[in-house]
């Protein structure tokens, strides 16, 4: 079995502070690390070494016509439901056609590296817990909708190496390389 990858968009430090702030009197959740705060544009479950390199570049020649955009988060909700909710996230409203058609670029430009990215159809959104399936969620959209950062400018794609803790921890990720958007 290969590496676990995903290719993501990461808010400015700024706006993974700024959450991390917002949190911090709102406990009774097990939140995702600020740092680790992203859209996912593809997911890659198996990368396999030898398509390691040319993933990076096709990824790097898929982002670079594209023109740098500005995004910003509105909203909340869960997967897939927020009376069983596997995730609550923050949604993404302006720049969501955008990130809609970098993430298909991507998609494209990780199947010409043949490596095949899952197969869910993509909704901008950034993972901020994963509750317990037996908790109703409605509480904690109505609390997430009220953060509001300002909108930031998206120059540049990450593929992330995700690599697995074990049960109840976080994985840990590590950027494998940049791809600069067009400005």
């Amino acid at each position: 079995m290969g590496q676990r990858m995903f290719v993501a968009v990461y808010p400015p430090l700024e706006i993974r502070e700024e959450f991390a702030e917002f949190l911090q009197s709102r406990p009774g959740m097990r939140w995702s690390a600020p740092e680790q705060l992203h859209v996912t544009l593809a997911f890659l479950p198996d990368v396999p070494d030898r398509a390691a390199e040319p993933l990076e570049e096709s990824i790097t020649e898929a982002c670079a016509p594209v023109l740098s955009f500005v995004c910003g988060i509105h909203g909340a909700g869960a997967f897939p439901h927020p009376d069983r909710p596997a995730v609550l996230w923050l949604g993404v409203e302006d720049g969501a056609e955008e990130l809609s058609r970098l993430s298909r670029r991507v998609r494209s430009a990780a199947n010409r590296a043949g490596v095949a990215p899952d197969g869910k159809a993509f909704t901008p959104h950034l993972t901020v817990a994963r509750p317990p399936r037996s908790e109703n969620a409605t509480r904690w959209i109505r609390v997430l909708e009220t953060f509001r950062p300002p909108l930031w400018t998206v120059e540049e794609v990450h593929l992330v190496e995700s690599v697995l803790q074990g049960h109840g921890h976080r994985p840990r990720h590590r950027t494998v390389m940049t791809a600069p958007l067009a400005t």
